[in-house]
């Protein structure tokens, strides 16, 4: 449907109310979260704990660029749900590389030096497992389907959606895919075919420093997760999140 549907609890606790704030059938823009989480009667935290931004409005390569660009991502299971969720939680959980832990047990597998990794040499391939490993996308709740892959596959073709693959040798046993923006990968989903093949990849991507010349301020992993944990992920502000991407504030 067209719109996208705000989503807020108003100061007296009255029930949850939807409310028309753009159009993207007409070409409006995706409002910029800091300008919203600043009006009180906006708290998506009273809906979904989540972060939970907004509901409705189509969803294509224009507009999951924009969305990006302000760290809104949509997250809804495409089966079961006719309209677009799109989450933008308050408090991120990000891995600064930096301060990335490596474990004993990963660190051995570092240390056999069979592993080597390459950056968006395999985007395709990356992206389709991503989806379909262990059969995910059989699970309830799946929600990278053929709109959404090809999707990205088109953001990929623009530059703006990147893959991180770990090679054994010349085997794919496992890697990532995310957006890349004013240094900051937003991750996606991660796949292994190895054990920790997945992990392996994202501490070589932090030890590597780099992508397109352009230093790695931080991964933005969207969740909490106890892997991304393990490997010494933080939560940080929206706003500080948004400062660190446009450079306004040091790390």
């Amino acid at each position: 449907m067209p719109g996208i549907r705000l989503i807020f609890m108003s100061p007296v606790l009255e029930p949850e109310k939807p409310f028309l704030v753009c159009d993207l059938d007409k070409g409006d823009s995706i409002p910029d979260p800091l300008t919203l989480f600043a009006i009180p009667e906006y708290d998506i935290h009273n809906v979904n704990e989540e972060g939970l931004f907004a509901i409705g409005g189509n969803i294509n390569a224009d507009n999951l660029e924009e969305s990006y660009k302000w760290g809104i991502f949509p997250w809804f299971a495409y089966r079961d749900s006719d309209e677009v969720y799109w989450y933008c939680p308050r408090q991120r959980f990000v891995i600064f590389p930096e301060r990335i832990h490596v474990s004993h047990s990963l660190r051995n597998l570092l240390n056999k030096g069979i592993y080597h990794i390459t950056i968006n040499q395999a985007f395709p391939k990356v992206i389709h497992n991503c989806r379909m490993v262990n059969g995910r996308d059989d699970n309830v709740g799946a929600w990278l389907g053929d709109d959404l892959e090809n999707i990205f596959l088109e953001l990929n073709r623009r530059g703006f959606a990147k893959s991180v693959e770990l090679w054994e040798g010349d085997k794919l046993v496992g890697g990532f895919y995310g957006v890349w923006y004013k240094g900051v990968f937003q991750g996606e989903s991660m796949f292994s075919l190895k054990p920790s093949a997945s992990q392996i990849a994202l501490i070589l991507f932090c030890r590597s420093g780099i992508i397109d010349g352009q230093r790695i301020k931080f991964i933005d992993t969207q969740f909490e997760t106890p892997t991304f944990k393990r490997l010494g992920g933080e939560y940080i502000s929206y706003r500080k999140y948004r400062l660190l991407m446009d450079g306004e504030v040091c790390n």
